[in-house]
């Protein structure tokens, strides 16, 4: 840390001033980070981040150190003088427990597991190059389109509240045949003309509550980011159970939904009927459906989602995998 200046502790009470930076010490006291990876958990320019750093390391409330072409930055409770401890304690104790740290944690988890374990790795991730120049050469998109293609070539897969066909952009070109279904009109417009060169992707109007799909037709049935729009969601998937045929090696559902949160402001902001779902719940619905099998387990967080955490439940009208 620096050495006190005269006026340091006025000049650490200004510097506590943006919250910004009381998230920034909060991150520091957990873990040694460098600029880009504090701009990742915080969500923020890396122009940003660095200039509240240099306000802090100023101010003597991080130290830093140089590792390769990065500068890494951790605050020590112990490297602080008696002054400075004693101002950021009662500050840390009250930031506990809020929404926004709490949520800074789960991206700093993420971020975290990103780091590979070798130490010519971890340079790698410190200067960040490979990750861009893959990202330059090949997008973002290529490991999940080629997933994709483990899927059976002649399943048929219903996309169910399918949007503007984000799920049947991805697997219209490589199963027999996509039925996507929405309720909204203005959807499924957006919708067919997005995937107006997708010849596979069959569009239909109707609710997922009783859907226009005959009985055991489907291979497969996918409902993404759609439950907490739907009054009630045990319904829907008995439906996607109705709809699912084992004959061909399917009979598998897949909801991807939010898990359980505390954003009020969502039901009035985009419709929200339900704010998210506890994994148990969705897996006994699956259950009570006639579902064999159902596994849930929670999604990676992305380091730039705002949003709650996800989930992906997956149900087996038979067995299913082990």
């Amino acid at each position: 840390m620096k050495t006190p200046r005269t006026n340091q502790t006025a000049d650490r009470l200004g510097s506590l001033s943006e919250p910004v930076r009381l998230r920034v010490l909060s991150l520091l006291g957990a873990e040694e980070l460098s600029v880009g990876e504090v701009a990742k958990v915080l969500q923020l320019p890396q122009s940003t981040v660095s200039r509240h750093l240099k306000v802090l390391a100023e101010a003597g409330w991080v130290g830093k150190r140089a590792a390769g072409t990065a500068t890494l930055y951790w605050m020590e409770l112990g490297d602080l003088d008696t002054v400075a401890a004693a101002i950021w304690e009662p500050v840390r104790a009250s930031l506990e427990g809020s929404r926004e740290i709490a949520e800074d944690r789960e991206r700093l988890a993420a971020v975290l597991a990103e780091r590979p374990a070798d130490s010519q790795a971890y340079f790698g991730r410190i200067a960040g190059e490979w990750e861009d120049v893959r990202r330059d050469l090949f997008g973002e998109r290529f490991t999940l389109e080629a997933l994709v293609g483990l899927i059976p070539p002649t399943w048929v897969v219903a996309d169910l509240g399918c949007g503007t066909g984000d799920a049947a952009a991805l697997l219209g070109p490589v199963v027999e045949r996509v039925i996507a279904v929405d309720r909204s009109a203005p959807m499924l417009e957006a919708a067919k003309k997005r995937l107006e060169g997708i010849p596979s992707v069959e569009f239909v109007e109707g609710p997922l509550e009783s859907l226009p799909i005959k009985d055991m037709s489907v291979d497969a049935a996918v409902c993404s980011l759609v439950l907490h729009h739907v009054e009630d969601p045990a319904v829907v998937i008995g439906q996607m159970a109705r709809v699912l045929r084992t004959s061909r090696g399917g009979g598998v559902a897949l909801v991807v939904d939010m898990l359980e949160h505390r954003r009020t402001e969502y039901r009035h902001t985009m419709g929200h009927r339900h704010l998210g779902f506890r994994p148990e719940q969705v897996t006994a619905w699956m259950k009570q459906a006639g579902f064999a099998r159902a596994t849930c387990r929670e999604l990676a967080r992305e380091p730039s989602g705002r949003g709650p955490g996800l989930f992906a439940a997956a149900g087996w009208l038979e067995s299913g995998p082990a």
